[in-house]
C-alpha cells in the first residue's frame, strides 16, 4: 500500500467512512465559535497512537527517501546521465518536502490531541470531585 492509501485507511480507522453521514457527537460551542465534538480521554489516546502510528510510517518513509537521495549518482560522467539523474532529484526533493510537511502536520496534530487529552481528563477530575 502507498502513503496516501495508508493515510486514508488512518482516516477511515479513525474517524470512519467519510462518504456515508453519521450523527456526529456535537455540542454547541455557544458565542461565535464553532462547534465541535467530544471523545473521552480513553478515546483519544487510542486516536492519538493512531496518529502516531502514521507519523512513523511517514519518517520511516523519509528515511529512505533521504537514503536515496543521498545515494543517487549518475550511472556515468556523460550529459545525459547527469541529466537523467538531476530530473530524477528534483522529483525525490520534492517527496522529501512533502514527507516533511506531512511529518510537521501530523507532529503538530498529535501536540493538539495531547493537549485536548490533558484538558478533558482535568474536567473530568475535577467534575468527579465536585460530585463527591
Amino acid at each position: 500500500m502507498n502513503i496516501i492509501g495508508d493515510a486514508a485507511s488512518a482516516i477511515k480507522a479513525v474517524w470512519g467512512d467519510l462518504t456515508t453521514p453519521k450523527e456526529p457527537t456535537v455540542y454547541g460551542g455557544g458565542g461565535g465559535g464553532g462547534g465541535g465534538f467530544e471523545m473521552s480521554p480513553e478515546e483519544l489516546k487510542t486516536v492519538i497512537g493512531l496518529w502516531q502510528d502514521e507519523l512513523k510510517k511517514v519518517v520511516d518513509d523519509g528515511d529512505k527517501i533521504d537514503m536515496i537521495v543521498g545515494d543517487l549518482m549518475p550511472p556515468g560522467k556523460d550529459e545525459a546521465s547527469t541529466s537523467y539523474v538531476n530530473s530524477g532529484l528534483d522529483s525525490l526533493l520534492s517527496l522529501q518536502k512533502q514527507n516533511e510537511s506531512m511529518r510537521a502536520y501530523i507532529e503538530g496534530y498529535i501536540e493538539k490531541l495531547e493537549i485536548a487529552r490533558t484538558k478533558t481528563m482535568a474536567t473530568d477530575q475535577a467534575n468527579t470531585l465536585r460530585t463527591t
